[in-house]
């Protein structure tokens, strides 16, 4: 703990270093993170990636960033490390507690991720607006146990504000989530717009619309 708190009296160019050398972080030099409270087992940012302030990141086997990708600010971003000594999820043989987040993605602010089991993030994906929830985990009631399963977000998508993605949900790439959905299946179909409570393919979205050939993550 005392490491973690003194990494934070240090400037950012003395902070990444500590990081670096005493966590075994690899943060790029062009690599960033605010004032937030960031400590994954392994923590890899690569060119540009950002962690804006107020942000918590913990109980993480890893957090990994693309390049130029980012989290906003005041995201909660929790999980279920691997090497934990409780009982829950010890059915689960492999499972880790990841975030991967690709190049050019942005995860906008006030959002709670929960890592229990891996979610993946594509390239050039937008987790917008406030207040979403990708929960991997939830109570088994069969088997009256906790269970977790992956998210898959694909390339190219846009997830609205304030929806829910639940564990074993894949949302396809160039797709579009709407805002207040609940995704909580696995699709196949790219090229669409995937809305309601529980979302269901909607109405195919435009190959020719901008947003999902842009070679840069942020949106002017």
């Amino acid at each position: 703990m005392f490491k973690k708190l003194f990494s934070f009296l240090l400037p950012w160019s003395l902070r990444r270093r500590y990081l670096n050398r005493f966590f075994r972080y690899e943060i790029d030099k062009t690599a960033r993170i605010g004032l937030s409270w960031i400590f994954p087992a392994k923590l890899v940012m690569k060119k540009g990636a950002l962690i804006e302030h107020l942000t918590v990141a913990v109980h993480l086997d890893e957090i990994i960033m693309g390049e130029q990708s980012v989290i906003g600010r005041s995201n909660w971003i929790t999980g279920f490390s691997s090497d934990s000594d409780s009982l829950h999820f010890k059915h689960q043989a492999g499972r880790k507690s990841v975030l991967n987040l690709g190049d050019h993605s942005a995860i906008t602010k006030n959002h709670h991720i929960d890592c229990t089991s891996p979610i993946y993030i594509g390239r050039f994906v937008t987790v917008a607006g406030y207040q979403s929830q990708l929960l991997t985990h939830s109570i088994d009631l069969v088997e009256s146990r906790q269970h977790s399963a992956p998210i898959h977000i694909g390339d190219y998508t846009f997830v609205g504000t304030n929806s829910v993605i639940l564990g074993g949900s894949v949302l396809p790439p160039y797709s579009v989530l709407g805002a207040k959905s609940l995704l909580n299946k696995a699709f196949k179909d790219e090229w669409m717009l995937y809305a309601g409570v529980p979302a269901t393919p909607i109405k195919p979205v435009p190959k020719e619309a901008k947003y999902f050939t842009r070679p840069e993550g942020f949106v002017f």
